[in-house]
């Protein structure tokens, strides 16, 4: 049984996340105090509930040690070293799951939990004077690149205790099962959906909070990415940047169609994916019932396909097509380079014969006749 849980509330158009205690049900103060700073610095929900939930499993780790946040100061260097190594070990053993049947997290993933609570940490030093600094933390300095391409460096706060993390390359979707998709929708606007998210490469959350008065241009045929708090559905723009993305006449026209075809609910609403049918019907679209429609169309095609698989196709078929990586990351609305990198699905066999043609047309540098 867990000893702590993670609860929400919404208040004034935010929500706030909190973390109990289960034993007396009392509200623990410290997480909860940095839950709404990170809540009040404008992180998306998304974000606070992991960091919400990282910071219960750690607590459920020091409840078994025996332990409370400000003892990990007292530690030793090596102590403090083994103490977090110990709870990356902890996690990806599965125990804070307390016998649900959940996935057993990767080593990435472990590393994710780790991170916010040393985010925690920094908190109650920058907060309470009297906690002092983590001595494993040491400060490190790094090169990024911003979302327009400049290379800057910033100082952070490093761990040498990770686990080694697997890169992987998230998983794209091939053009002819997204037609066999299409092909199954029900409806014009889960078509639509399908299409958008193609031909965009946006979140679905900065999809589904898109307004069809204010964020369409309907004589060039665009889309806008409009950063807003206070959508119905609860969905948000993963950064505060707004971006417009040129959508394909054929696919603009079945905008149309489906602005025409559901006009009278679309009427009591100021978003462009609306809720069809039912008690909801004319209500904002949920990312649940997204997901809930994907899995529908997955049981009748035999093909899985998520927003994000949508997101990897549109970055692979515009480097296909020969848009620099820049410009790719850019349309995504990446902060760093090597994120778009990673969604780039490039093989060793494309690898080499770009070498090969590289030789080709420049064979006269090498000299080799001369040589030899």
């Amino acid at each position: 049984m867990k000893a702590y849980e993670v609860e929400n509330v919404k208040y004034d158009g935010k929500i706030y996340f909190l973390i109990r205690r289960k034993e007396d049900e009392n509200i623990c103060l410290y997480p909860t105090k940095y839950l709404k700073h990170k809540t009040n610095s404008n992180r998306s929900p998304n974000t606070v509930k992991h960091i919400a939930f990282s910071l219960s499993y750690f607590m459920g780790y020091l409840k078994e040690q025996g332990s409370q946040f400000e003892d990990v100061y007292k530690l030793s260097y090596s102590a403090q070293m083994e103490f977090f190594q110990n709870f990356l070990y902890w996690i990806k053993g599965g125990k804070h799951l307390s016998g649900e049947l959940k996935k057993i997290p990767d080593n990435k993933t472990c590393n994710s939990y780790l991170r916010d609570v040393f985010g925690f940490y920094q908190f109650l030093e920058m907060e309470y004077e009297q906690f002092g600094s983590l001595s494993v933390l040491s400060d490190k300095t790094v090169s990024y690149t911003n979302a327009i391409g400049i290379r800057r460096t910033k100082l952070c706060r490093s761990f040498d205790g990770y686990l080694k993390a697997v890169s992987s390359k998230g998983k794209s979707i091939e053009r002819e099962k997204i037609i066999i998709l299409l092909d199954a929708c029900t409806n014009c606007r889960d078509q639509l959906l399908l299409l958008l998210l193609a031909e965009t490469g946006f979140r679905i959350g900065e999809l589904l909070g898109v307004r069809y008065v204010e964020d369409i241009d309907y004589q060039k045929c665009r889309i806008r990415v409009e950063p807003r708090m206070d959508n119905e559905n609860e969905v948000r723009a993963k950064y505060e940047e707004d971006r417009w993305a040129k959508v394909s006449k054929e696919t603009f026209d079945i905008l149309l169609f489906y602005y025409a075809k559901y006009r009278n609910l679309l009427k009591e609403s100021e978003y462009l994916f609306v809720t069809l049918t039912g008690e909801s019907a004319g209500s904002a679209l949920t990312e649940d019932a997204v997901n809930a429609m994907l899995r529908r169309l997955q049981k009748k095609t035999q093909i899985k396909v998520t927003s994000h698989m949508l997101r990897h196709y549109f970055a692979n078929e515009r480097r296909k097509n020969g848009w620099s990586l820049e410009l790719i990351s850019q349309a995504l609305g990446h902060r760093n380079l090597q994120t778009t990198i990673n969604y780039l699905n490039i093989s060793n066999d494309e690898l080499i014969e770009a070498s090969e043609e590289l030789y080709r047309k420049n064979a006269a540098l090498y000299m080799a006749d001369k040589l030899l």
